[in-house]
């Protein structure tokens, strides 16, 4: 059974937290890829993976690129899985794949200040649900560490 996690962003931003992500996701020896909706997100996703802190950087690559299923991290605007990722991260809306339980983990991050992404997860939720996937929900608290909400 895949789990879905639900990222309720309020308190930092797309950009913020989803280096944090990836870079659990790779501790753990999976591969990730992310979707995004449009392609000026996926490019400014691609460069802010290589620059997010002084210090490090996260491998990853895009589905532009002739190697693409060598990365670590993908960035995608396809519904497929060309690096073969065991987790699949949404964001700005993306939707939900339909080769969900290939996968072990399904992370969907949401604007918790956009009432339609707001809506859109809502509507998310659901269908994991009557899907009969385990699903959690995760909000900031003040110091930004995640809280298990539901």
């Amino acid at each position: 059974m895949t789990e879905v996690l639900f990222y309720h962003l309020q308190q930092q931003s797309l950009e913020a937290v989803l280096p944090t992500l990836l870079q659990k996701t790779l501790e753990r020896g999976w591969r990730a890829v992310v979707q995004a909706t449009t392609e000026e997100r996926q490019s400014a996703l691609d460069d802010h993976l290589w620059t997010f802190t002084d210090e490090s950087f996260l491998p990853h690559g895009t589905d532009r690129e002739a190697h693409a299923a060598d990365q670590p991290v993908l960035i995608t605007l396809s519904g497929g899985n060309p690096n073969g990722s065991q987790v699949r991260f949404l964001v700005e809306g993306a939707a939900l794949p339909e080769d969900l339980p290939s996968y072990e983990r399904i992370a969907i991050l949401f604007d918790g200040n956009d009432v339609q992404a707001l809506a859109l997860a809502r509507d998310h939720w659901r269908a994991v649900k009557e899907a009969g996937h385990d699903a959690t929900y995760w909000q900031q608290d003040d110091r930004g560490r995640w809280q298990r909400k539901a």
